[in-house]
């Protein structure tokens, strides 16, 4: 298959899950309201914003004509970044083209190699390849879990250094992030808190400098490292600021990357976006004007009372979002579905989002229209339901007793209740969907079969090849995508081999965890040579931003490779699991008595 028909086919299997995405018109371009762009304050079109950015495009050209350490830029650049400073009563700023190239910037020029990052699980995309990039460990904690991330900070103590990234208000769910806990927790645990105010700015705290702002904590003396502030949204222009202490902001010219390798934003840019700086710092009436329409909308929506402009419908289902939104645009209103992979399967929804020009007329009409089309609370907690838990056993090698951890976890879930497990992909004659089924005591109905069985014990990419065949992810996804659906509990997935083996010679298990963002626990030897597998594993999963549930060791016990990997890999749990003999339901059974998983597995 050549290039085109191989990435046309991937687009069509995208296409039939609902999940392919087109480019629509320009919001409101059709003469609908717009309920869907970041413009909130109304100021992309503002005539002062317009005419500074005329004015300097005028005077100093149309580009930035190269990066900045090479004499890119013009002046206004610099006055913007002391006002934006000034504003948000921080020390200094530095300019980016995209609130994507700061966010990559701030995390990978601050946190490296033996460094913690904590990282909430709903944080925005740029943040998340940020931490991949940077090298650092990057532990993802459930959505606004201070809990959570204290006690991972405490597990991370012997980390050079570490840190705490979120946004203010999340950019599909319109909730502020517990900025006052995660700055004390930040102060006990000597780590340091870096804030995306992409959707808080303009809107939050006085003169609408944001999130943390709001707090009333002064920079200065929290645990703030960073906060970016974005010029595309609410400021109605382009580009993003970092803000900081000046050793931070050096750190960021020395070692950022996208701003090292970045040609400067054009002139216009930095006029506008002084303009709108000023605009917002003695108009607070514009951002008060969105809260009170957004607070009305999610009112009557019975949604939880928004942080700023962004009130999500959750519908649930992808096909059945996308209706909705086609609905509300007959209706006059430009509103977009959002749908996996930006929000988690099952959580499929309309971003609606309000702007300061919206008439209570337009907000009400907006909800009728809103709740004919969503369905019943009762529905969307079904439908949420509906979508199982899963999590996937991985391991540093082949033979490590996966099958057996995969059994211990199946038999513990089956005492509560359903549970399910399934094999992706059997190489070798020995199954071990019946291994699980024999130790687990499962029903039939518990197993569904491997998507790909190859008599070959070798890894799947070579034992389909042995077999005149070949893996289609695409059918996996599929599989997977159905199991997830469909009712009968958690479910276990065990794929074959190490966590690197290639499914073909594109994709790796690695790979396909990364896309699917499913929790995964790891398996390894416990006794000699499991140290260099098991922390080479760790930091190949913690670089896709994959953090294990639990550490499962195999084998006769030993102790000092236990302690070690308890003392330094960092995860959460470590629980060894011994040789059993006889091999048998029984013996899981007496093991799971004695051991406590806790709440975190299945």
């Amino acid at each position: 298959m050549n290039l085109d028909d191989a990435l046309a086919a991937e687009v069509e299997a995208l296409a039939a899950r609902s999940l392919r995405r087109e480019l629509p018109p320009p919001a409101g371009s059709e003469g609908r309201v717009d309920f869907c762009s970041n413009d909130v304050l109304d100021l992309a079109r503002h005539e002062e914003l317009a005419a500074a950015a005329a004015a300097a495009a005028s005077e100093h050209g149309a580009g930035g004509r190269a990066a900045r350490l090479l004499g890119g830029g013009d002046p206004g650049i610099d006055r913007l970044e002391r006002e934006v400073a000034a504003w948000l009563h921080d020390e200094t700023a530095l300019l980016f083209p995209t609130g994507y190239h700061a966010n990559l910037a701030v995390v990978t020029a601050l946190a490296g190699p033996g460094d913690v990052i904590l990282s909430d699980a709903l944080n925005h995309a740029s943040i998340v390849d940020g931490c991949r990039l940077s090298r650092a460990r990057t532990i993802v904690h459930a959505h606004a879990d201070v809990d959570a991330v204290d006690a991972a900070l405490a597990r991370a103590a012997g980390a050079r250094r570490r840190f705490v990234v979120t946004e203010s208000v999340f950019s599909m769910d319109g909730d502020l992030a517990p900025l006052d806990a995660l700055d004390e927790v930040c102060r006990r645990r000597d780590a340091w808190l870096i804030v995306d105010e992409a959707h808080a700015v303009g809107l939050l705290g006085p003169e609408g400098a944001g999130g943390f702002a709001a707090t009333g904590r002064d920079a200065a003396s929290s645990r703030l490292a960073a906060r970016v502030v974005t010029g595309g949204k609410a400021l109605g222009v382009a580009g993003a600021l970092v803000v900081g202490r000046r050793p931070v902001i050096d750190t960021l010219v020395q070692r950022a990357r996208p701003f090292v390798f970045t040609t400067a934003p054009p002139p216009a840019v930095a006029a506008a976006l002084l303009a709108a700086v000023r605009i917002v710092r003695t108009d607070e009436a514009r951002g008060r004007r969105v809260r009170t329409l957004a607070a009305r909308l999610a009112g009557a929506l019975d949604a939880p009372p928004p942080a700023a402009a962004i009130v999500p419908a959750v519908i649930g289902d992808e096909d059945a979002t996308l209706a909705a939104a086609a609905r509300c645009r007959e209706a006059g209103f430009d509103v977009r579905a959002v749908r996996p992979p930006t929000v988690p399967r099952g959580t499929s929804r309309l971003r609606l989002v309000v702007r300061a020009s919206h008439s209570d007329s337009d907000v009400d009409r907006l909800a009728r229209v809103v709740r004919e089309v969503r369905p019943t609370a009762a529905a969307r907690a079904k439908a949420a339901r509906s979508v199982a838990p899963a999590t996937v056993v991985v391991g540093t090698d082949t033979g490590v007793g996966k099958t057996v951890v995969s059994a211990l976890l199946l038999r513990r879930r089956l005492r509560a209740g359903p549970a399910r497990y399934w094999k992706p992909v059997q190489t070798g004659d020995e199954s071990d969907t019946d291994e699980v089924r024999r130790l687990a005591g499962a029903p039939e109905a518990a197993f569904t079969a491997p998507e790909y069985s190859f008599p070959l014990p070798a890894s799947p990419h070579e034992a389909a090849a042995a077999a005149g065949a070949a893996i289609d992810v695409a059918a996996i996804d599929a599989r997977l995508d159905a199991l997830l659906g469909a009712a009968g509990g958690p479910l276990i997935v065990e794929p074959a081999g190490g966590l690197m083996v290639p499914f073909t010679l594109d994709v790796t298990l690695a790979d396909w965890l990364a896309a699917r963002r499913l929790p995964v626990v790891l398996v390894a030897r416990s006794g000699l040579g499991t140290l260099n597998h098991t922390f080479l594993t760790l930091e190949a999963l913690r670089a896709r931003s994959l953090e294990p549930r639990a550490l499962f060791l195999v084998g006769p016990e030993h102790r000092s490779n236990r302690e070690t990997l308890a003392a330094r890999g960092g995860v959460a749990a470590v629980h060894e699991v011994p040789p059993f003999s006889p091999l048998e339901a029984a013996a899981l059974d007496a093991w799971l008595d004695r051991n406590d998983l806790g709440e975190e597995l299945p």
